[in-house]
């Protein structure tokens, strides 16, 4: 357990160091409302159009099918590293690995979930 007291210690002097910040930044910051403040802009222009509201299912799914396989791909990263000394049983299970990550890729390309209408 004392091996990670520097640890504890390192990360209750960061959570201090940004409360003192925090704190210092609403009780001396400039406070100056005004209707320009107050009104939404674009990049620094005025909006255009008033906010659209939804955007289409489709492409949340396509987000999250992204995050996934993105994800999946980060696990490779780890057992590239380390293929060498896992042997034939690392194989295995990557290969295991990359079968069910391809089995849910092709569940998806079959259920039309990566065309764009």
């Amino acid at each position: 357990m004392t091996e990670y007291f520097g640890l504890v210690i390192f990360i209750f002097l960061a959570a201090v160091v940004a409360g003192v910040f925090l704190a210092l930044a609403s009780l001396i910051g400039p406070k100056r409302h005004s209707a320009v403040k107050s009104e939404p802009f674009e990049c620094g222009q005025a909006p255009f159009a008033p906010p659209s509201g939804r955007f289409h299912v489709h492409f949340y799914l396509i987000a999250i099918l992204f995050i996934l396989f993105d994800v999946e791909l980060v696990f490779l990263y780890p057992w590239a590293v380390v293929c060498v000394e896992l042997g034939a049983g690392g194989l295995a299970t990557l290969t295991v690995f990359l079968g069910i990550l391809m089995a849910g890729f092709y569940y998806a390309l079959d259920n039309g979930a990566l065309e764009w209408q």
